[in-house]
């Protein structure tokens, strides 16, 4: 029977590889027939969550300089007479430029290794985050920040996966749950430690520059984590890495998309058209590159298994999730410093209990996930229940910060109705997430993944924009907290439509 080199180092028969097999797959079917130990899956869990702490805290620094701009009438924002608007739609043109490579992220992985595309998403947000930091203009920021953006993007679709992928069945979604935990300690980290590191900036003699340092500092350790994940993957995990072809054809998407998007920013700013044309095209660029995804894969034959109307429930209904995502990531700091009258630090303070809240939400969602499926109870009721306490926290909120009690709310009470309602928003994830995995074949789990991604961050492209654009008109954030939560009742609805699949117990476990 004739061998061959495998693309990850070792051998491998070719009548023994599945079809549809990934490249990350085969590398642990190799060493399950070698006799070799397999892939450490818990310390795959480690350095993947390392990654997500750095992804999201330079993702996350954003919302709080904005805050601190608004704050001082400084950089590129202080002198704005919609200062809410313009920074709302620095996040939506970042997550465009997110979204957008969802799916391509995912199908590269599934072609080149998933491996490859994690380093060079850490390597894009370190270089970015960086010259973010460099930028002196609002086109120039925006423009870094949708590059940023862009790499970053092709994270979660192949995270997902190798998790998937090197975890016993049994505990799959107790490690999707944990991994992402570097999620909320990243968004914990971005919002506490960057009103923390201007101060220092300021103390340093920076002056209306001191935004810059939070940006310097963060790229520092996404340069020491994506080090360590390197290093990982090298000696744990397959061997050499290969990062041209992907990081190539990576490029050769990205640019076209990035021309796109700050064209479109640059015409807003040339025009001066209205901050909510400028987010409605935005929409429109999103709506038409997913109808040209969807009709690729359609084409492809690959439709049953990743456009099924069961699936297509699970997308939309996801949206939901990145919208109050970002809705109360962006701006937590922000509202909870108008609704209190407090100082920027104590507001951050307050909103990290938010962003905290997934260091238990989101390993005990995947907990009681993984315990519903030993016992062959449904993963659905979980979420719907995660979906339900959620939103009625929510609207508690939207109502605590709206001024009706003519009483001004206490940080206390913000910061419980944060938390509490943070644990059940971040149990929810790891839950569907791992609903999403079993519904489609092992090796369409990175353009499933891509896919779920691509759909749901249309929630994260408007929610930061729309958000602002109410604050601005109304003068008060309740009607964003109503929205968000409206939006969720939505998604509850769509679950509930949703049928189940078993989990799947083809793939290669580690003994």
């Amino acid at each position: 029977m004739a061998t061959e080199s495998s693309p990850r180092g070792g051998s491998r028969t070719d009548a023994a590889v599945p079809e549809g097999a990934t490249a990350d797959n085969e590398v642990l079917l190799d060493a399950h027939r070698d006799g070799r130990p397999l892939v450490p899956y818990k310390a795959l869990w480690g350095v993947l969550l390392l990654g997500w702490v750095v992804s999201y805290s330079d993702r996350t620094l954003t919302g709080p300089v904005v805050a601190w701009m608004i704050q001082n009438r400084a950089g590129f924002i202080g002198d704005a007479a919609n200062p809410a608007t313009i920074g709302g739609l620095i996040g939506s043109m970042f997550f465009l430029g997110y979204m957008l490579t969802q799916y391509p992220g995912g199908r590269l992985g599934d072609r080149f290794g998933h491996r490859e595309m994690i380093i060079v998403s850490l390597l894009a947000a370190m270089v970015l985050t960086v010259v973010s930091g460099l930028m002196s203009g609002l086109v120039a920021f925006v423009a870094a920040r949708v590059l940023t953006g862009l790499g970053e993007g092709v994270f979660y679709s192949n995270d997902r996966t190798l998790i998937i992928n090197h975890t016993p069945v049994e505990k799959r979604t107790l490690g999707l749950g944990i991994v992402i935990v570097g999620l909320s300690v990243g968004l914990t980290v971005g919002i506490v430690c960057t009103p923390l590191l201007i101060q220092w900036g300021e103390s340093l003699g920076m002056g209306g520059g001191a935004w810059r340092m939070p940006f310097f500092v963060f790229a520092a350790f996404t340069f020491l984590v994506v080090t360590v994940v390197f290093t990982f993957f090298r000696t744990r995990l397959g061997g050499p890495l290969r990062l041209g072809p992907p990081f190539l054809q990576l490029l050769l998407f990205s640019l076209p998309t990035f021309i796109v998007i700050v064209g479109l920013f640059l015409l807003a700013e040339t025009f001066r058209w209205p901050e909510w044309l400028t987010a409605t095209i935005a929409t429109l660029i999103a709506i038409v590159y997913t109808a040209i995804i969807v009709r690729g894969v359609k084409k492809s034959g690959r439709g049953p298994a990743l456009l099924n109307r069961n699936i297509w429930l699970v997308y939309l209904a996801y949206i939901a999730i990145l919208w109050n995502l970002w809705f109360f990531s962006f701006w937590s700091v922000q509202i909870v410093k108008e609704a209190a009258h407090s100082s920027l630090l104590a507001a951050a303070l307050t909103a990290a209990f938010n962003a905290g809240a997934g260091i238990l939400g989101f390993p005990v969602g995947g907990w009681l996930a993984d315990r519903a499926v030993r016992s062959g109870k449904s993963r659905k009721t979980l979420a719907l229940i995660c979906t339900g306490v959620y939103s009625v926290l929510v609207v508690i909120f939207g109502y605590s910060v709206s001024g009706n009690g003519n009483q001004l709310p206490s940080l206390g009470l913000l910061g419980l109705l944060l938390f509490s309602s943070g644990v059940f928003f971040n149990a929810l994830q790891p839950i569907v997430q791992g609903m999403t995995g079993d519904m489609v074949p092992v090796s369409e789990r990175g353009a499933a993944f891509g896919m779920l991604n691509l759909v749901s961050e249309i929630g994260a492209v408007l929610s930061p924009v729309v958000s602002g654009i109410l604050r601005d008109a109304t003068g008060s954030w309740s009607t964003g907290v109503y929205v968000a939560a409206g939006i969720m009742i939505i998604s509850f609805f769509l679950y509930v439509m949703v049928k189940e699949a078993p989990a799947h117990h083809e793939d290669p476990i580690p003994a």
